[in-house]
C-alpha cells in the first residue's frame, strides 16, 4: 500500500501527528457537502446556501491507537466548470465522501458518474463511503435508504445516511473512512504497522492519550 502522505512524519519541522491523510467529499452541486465538513470540523451548521469555488479545505486532528492521525479534508466545488481543477486534487487522496442528497434523484443519479471520476483520477487504494445527506428531510425524500445501500454494495462502497443539519452520522462517516484507510494500510504495512495495532477494538477519538506517569520510587 502506497501510503505517500500517510508516511510517519520524522521531519523534526513537524512533530505535531504521525500520519496525515487526505480526504475528498464530491458529488453534484448543493448535495450539503460544506455543510457536512463544516459540522465535522467545527460543529457548526449555517442553512444559507453557498457555493463552493473551486476548492477548500479543513484539517482535523484524531487519535486511534496513540497515534495522532491529521485529517486533511478537501471540500470540492459540485459545479462541472470547476470539475478539472477538483480532479487535480483526487490523486494523492486515501479516502473520499461521495455524496447525493435523498431528496434530490439527479444527484443520486450522478453517483455513478462520480464514482467513475474516483477510478480514473485516485490512486486504486482509495477508500470510498457513499453519503446519502440531508435524512432529516425525510417527507421530501426521493431516494430510499435501501436503494442507497444497493448502490453503495454494486460500487463496492460503504454506506451511511446522514444530516449535517442535525448532526446524524457525520462523525461516524468520518470515523468509518479512517479506519477502513487504516485497516487497508495494516492489510500490507510492513515496517511499520502501529498505526493498525494495539486493542482490535480500539476507537477513533478526538482526545489525545493520557500522559504517562513515570513510575517513580518516591
Amino acid at each position: 500500500y502506497d501510503l505517500f502522505m500517510a508516511a510517519p512524519q520524522k521531519d523534526g519541522s513537524d512533530q505535531n501527528f504521525d500520519y496525515m491523510f487526505k480526504l475528498l467529499i464530491i458529488g453534484n452541486s448543493s448535495v450539503g457537502k460544506t455543510s457536512f465538513l463544516f459540522r465535522y470540523a467545527d460543529d457548526s451548521f449555517t442553512s444559507a446556501f453557498v457555493s463552493t469555488v473551486g476548492i477548500d479545505f479543513k484539517v482535523k486532528t484524531v487519535y486511534k491507537n496513540d497515534k495522532r492521525i491529521k485529517l486533511q479534508i478537501w471540500d470540492t466545488a459540485g459545479q462541472e466548470r470547476y470539475r478539472t481543477i477538483t480532479t487535480a486534487y483526487y490523486r494523492g487522496a486515501m479516502g473520499f465522501i461521495l455524496m447525493y442528497d435523498i431528496t434530490n434523484e439527479e444527484s443520486f443519479g450522478a453517483v455513478q458518474d462520480w464514482s467513475t471520476q474516483i477510478k480514473t483520477y485516485s490512486w486504486d487504494n482509495a477508500q470510498v463511503i457513499l453519503v446519502g445527506n440531508k435524512c432529516d428531510m425525510d417527507e421530501e425524500r426521493v431516494v430510499s435508504v435501501d436503494n442507497g445501500r444497493l448502490l453503495a454494495e454494486q460500487l463496492g462502497f460503504e454506506f451511511f445516511e446522514t444530516s449535517a443539519k442535525d448532526n446524524i452520522n457525520v462523525k461516524q462517516t468520518f470515523e468509518r473512512l479512517v479506519d477502513i484507510i487504516c485497516d487497508k494500510m495494516s492489510d500490507s504495512l510492513e515496517s511499520d504497522p502501529a498505526v493498525t495495532t494495539g486493542s482490535p477494538t480500539a476507537r477513533l477519538t478526538e482526545n489525545p492519550p493520557p500522559l504517562q506517569q513515570p513510575n517513580c520510587g518516591c
